[in-house]
């Protein structure tokens, strides 16, 4: 019960970060420039740092042998565990979103990987092909109607946005599968999501290395990226989000034509 309590008012804490967060936002000047909403951009920056310090001395390293030493099936065994952990976290997600047919997909996919696939490590829910879905609180905060807020660089997790840092965390405390406070040793779906990260890390370890070592601004190219893939997930999610990184977020709320429709047309043209 104490867990319980303690969780509600953690999530209360984080919901009432995502509205307060809502207040930082472009003014109307940087939204007609298509500026990047970044103002924590110095603190971003050093926890960035950190961040790379740790991946190029820790995670890195570990994570090429990780994919090296063991074999190809087990790497795909833990990121299949690690992903079946969060399908009843996604149930509920999908739920809030107004999504039943997804939130019975992930509900099912849990429940056939779980008892066939061996609790997770295999797959045979994609042999009976049933699609795979993936949705998250950030999601759900969207399609709530929080806006996507500042970007920030979260401590050894990376790239986010304030909204989708709350729909981190708040994810993490409210997967009962996830994540335990009390009891350490429960910590099953931590463990296997840094696994999970382990064998991407070492799987794509080229294109990271490109992004983090080969950029000649490495914060300002994660930042990009980061951007671009989250807004056009959401976009393909039919939660209505933008495709396009410097479109107008308010452009959907004008009663003219949206100048921004296609990205290479000079908006100074007319």
């Amino acid at each position: 019960m104490r867990y319980l309590t303690s969780s509600w008012r953690l999530l209360c804490a984080l919901t009432l970060a995502a509205l307060m967060a809502g207040c930082a936002t472009k003014t109307p000047e940087q939204r007609a420039r298509g500026e990047i909403f970044d103002p924590y951009e110095n603190t971003n920056r050093s926890i960035h740092a950190f961040n790379r310090g740790v991946d190029k001395a820790i995670f890195r390293p570990a994570s090429k042998g990780y994919v090296k030493v063991v074999p190809a099936p087990v790497v795909t065994g833990f990121s299949n565990f690690a992903e079946n952990l969060s399908y009843p976290g996604q149930a509920l997600d999908f739920l809030l979103q107004g999504n039943p047919r997804e939130a019975g997909i992930a509900a099912g996919r849990f429940l056939l990987n779980t008892t066939y696939g061996l609790a997770g490590f295999f797959d045979p829910a994609s042999e009976m092909n049933i699609p795979r879905v993936d949705t998250n609180f950030g999601e759900t905060l969207h399609v709530w109607g929080f806006g996507e807020g500042a970007y920030v660089e979260l401590p050894l997790y990376g790239p986010s946005t304030t909204r989708d840092a709350v729909g981190v965390v708040t994810n993490a405390i409210t997967n009962p599968l996830g994540f335990g406070i009390v009891r350490p040793v429960e910590n099953v779906g931590v463990y296997a999501e840094v696994l999970r990260r382990m064998g991407d890390r070492g799987n794509f370890s080229d294109t990271v290395d490109s992004i983090l070592y080969g950029s000649a601004d490495s914060y300002a190219q994660a930042r990009l990226i980061y951007l671009q893939n989250r807004r056009f997930e959401l976009a393909n999610s039919g939660s209505g989000s933008t495709l396009d990184l410097y479109a107008d977020p308010y452009a959907e709320f004008d009663t003219g034509t949206d100048v921004y429709d296609d990205p290479y047309e000079d908006p100074y043209a007319q």
